[in-house]
């Protein structure tokens, strides 16, 4: 029911009310010796079906204080029924009548329809409009922005040290096998598909309406003509996902994604091991201190891509579009190999000897300064 509808039963009311008033005052001037009872009873009738909707139409229409600017937070949560929410909106002091208000919801069937969140309201507020802010679910929102290339556990300490959820609630429910078969992926973990993006959601989301709109980013962002084109090129979303986020921990520089990409699919067609330091430092997990060693990669891990040859199981971590359109559309190149120039960017080689050479110009004689 809008606030319209709501003013035009108003008028409804004014004009039937005016009619009790007229026979009420003709009852109560009339004289009759006859039957003084019946015209008791009568009048106590009336003035019952005079003064009830008076006293409903103040409860509903006039606000606790008209001119009243004071601003109540108030926070429905998620699952409490009905006399709960009006045991809250009472306490806050933003509707006069509990009974009232639980009636009035009651008749107009909005019983299922008040939205949780965290609502500003006043005292100035008649209960129709509390109610459309409440039914719209027109309350305060927040945001959090989730970095390209961050995993699982990152974004879940992200978003647990905002106050936004549980940390190990968040990491359960994305290795959760139903709760991600529902949403139409199928993986073991939803690492990869959190889209890294800036997110606005209602105060009190769960743990699972937050996952769900992350993977529903990702989805929006990802054309069907990207999806066929995977199929072209013999890849399943998953494995774009999984090759998209060793290309998005291999560099920062937008610029090389592509080519870094082409290393990787070269690779793969050639069946050469991709020997990917963030595949090793992701199966390593908190074991990692920040050195990567060379005992490091001889982990026994199907993450470990020196032992291991193909792309690991699944993605390491969570992809920007930019590291997936790599993956998708690699460069026209006949590269294997690339190194860190140390300053953000790397040399790409050929051959084994063009490599060993970078490596020797720019890691070897690095490491000796």
């Amino acid at each position: 029911m809008g606030d319209g509808e709501i003013g035009v039963r108003s008028d409804v009311f004014f004009t039937f009310y005016s009619l009790l008033s007229t026979l009420y005052s003709l009852l109560s001037t009339s004289y009759s010796q006859e039957i003084p009872m019946i015209k008791k009873i009568l009048l106590f009738i009336l003035t019952i079906i005079l003064v009830l909707p008076v006293i409903v139409f103040y409860q509903i229409y006039v606000p606790v204080n008209k001119s009243s600017s004071v601003i109540k937070t108030v926070n429905i949560r998620k699952g409490i029924g009905l006399k709960e929410i009006t045991k809250i909106l009472r306490a806050e002091g933003v509707i006069r009548d509990a009974l009232a208000f639980e009636w009035l919801i009651r008749v107009i069937k909005f019983e299922d329809k008040i939205k949780a969140g965290e609502y500003e309201l006043t005292p100035a507020m008649n209960m129709p409009e509390i109610i459309s802010k409440l039914v719209r679910g027109d309350c305060l929102k927040t945001c959090f922005a989730v970095p390209e290339g961050y995993n699982i556990s990152q974004i879940a300490d992200l978003l647990a040290k905002k106050g936004f959820v549980n940390r190990e609630r968040f990491i359960q429910v994305t290795k959760d096998e139903k709760f991600i078969f529902n949403l139409g992926i199928y993986a073991q973990s939803l690492e990869g598909y959190l889209f890294p993006e800036t997110y606005y959601i209602l105060k009190g989301a769960t743990e699972e309406e937050i996952i769900r709109l992350m993977v529903s980013q990702l989805n929006k962002v990802i054309t069907s003509e990207d999806k066929d084109h995977a199929n072209q090129i013999g890849f399943s979303f998953h494995r774009v996902l999984t090759l998209a986020s060793i290309i998005e921990k291999e560099t920062k520089a937008v610029s090389e994604r592509h080519l870094i990409s082409a290393v990787f699919h070269n690779r793969l067609k050639t069946g050469m091991p991709l020997k990917s330091d963030p595949t090793v430092i992701y199966a390593l997990g908190e074991r990692f201190n920040g050195n990567l060693r060379k005992e490091d990669l001889k982990i026994d891990s199907p993450y470990n891509t020196y032992r291991y040859k193909g792309l690991p199981p699944g993605p390491i971590a969570n992809p920007g579009l930019s590291a997936i359109k790599s993956a998708l559309y690699p460069a026209r190149v006949d590269y294997l190999y690339f190194v860190s120039m140390n300053n953000g960017m790397h040399k790409f080689s050929t051959t084994l000897k063009e490599h060993n050479e970078a490596v020797l110009k720019y890691q070897l004689q690095f490491n000796r300064k």
